[in-house]
């Protein structure tokens, strides 16, 4: 068996979706760019996975999260930004600032192209 086939202990993660026979599903390309991001931190030691899971535990738990767990990865993201704040990686406003901008962009391309930050209106 390949490294590449060598099942993950990540594929027992909870919450994480997966398909009819057990492989990882992600609902958008950037939840799994997002869960792809902090199992590539927690390997280079940027934090402990039991430092992540009390991140990711305290913001699924919060009270105006989505009771269907439709917004897990926003958690998942919200989770990541604080915890790379709270160890000095990121500076959380520059990230909030980056992702409104990107959001901003999104909203602002045409349907069917790529979307880019110079398609922010306030850039």
């Amino acid at each position: 068996m390949s490294q590449c086939e060598t099942p993950s202990p990540l594929m027992n993660s909870p919450g994480l979706p997966q398909s009819p026979e057990g492989a990882p599903v992600f609902a958008e390309p950037w939840q799994a760019q997002a869960f792809a991001l902090t199992v590539h931190l927690h390997a280079q030691n940027v934090f402990s996975w039991s430092e992540w899971a009390a991140h990711l535990s305290h913001e699924v738990h919060r009270s105006e999260r989505a009771d269907d767990g439709s917004d897990y990865f926003d958690a998942w993201v919200a989770a990541l930004t604080h915890l790379l704040a709270e160890k000095g990686v990121a500076d959380e406003a520059a990230v909030l600032t980056l992702q409104h901008s990107w959001q901003r962009a999104a909203e602002a391309t045409p349907h069917g192209s790529q979307i880019s930050l110079d398609n922010d209106p306030l850039r």
